[in-house]
C-alpha cells in the first residue's frame, strides 16, 4: 500500500490555470533575476530593461524577495528607491 499523498497524486492533478500561472511565475522569475546576475537594480531600472509594466515587477520582487531569491541592498542618491540583489 503507497502512502497517502502518493495515492492523492495519482487520483487528483493540477488544473490547466494552476499550471498556467505557474509558467507564468516561472518565465517572471526568470527575467527578473536575469536582470541582476551582475549588478544591483532598483525596480524602475528592471521594468525599463524587461520592458515589463513597474507595478508588475513590483509584485513578483516582493515574491522574490519573500522566498529569498533577492533582497533589498540599499537606497538610491535621491532616497527614492531600493536597489534589490540577488541573495547569495
Amino acid at each position: 500500500m503507497g502512502k497517502t499523498i502518493d495515492i492523492i497524486k495519482q487520483k487528483r492533478s493540477a488544473s490547466e490555470a494552476a499550471k498556467q500561472s505557474m509558467k507564468d511565475y516561472n518565465s517572471m522569475k526568470k527575467k527578473i533575476l536575469a536582470t541582476m546576475e551582475t549588478d544591483q537594480k532598483s525596480i524602475p531600472e528592471i521594468a525599463k530593461e524587461t520592458e515589463i509594466p513597474l507595478n508588475v515587477v513590483t509584485y513578483y520582487l516582493m515574491t522574490l524577495q519573500k522566498f529569498g531569491f533577492v533582497e533589498v541592498s540599499e537606497l538610491d542618491d535621491m532616497d527614492e528607491y531600493y536597489f534589490y540583489k540577488l541573495k547569495k
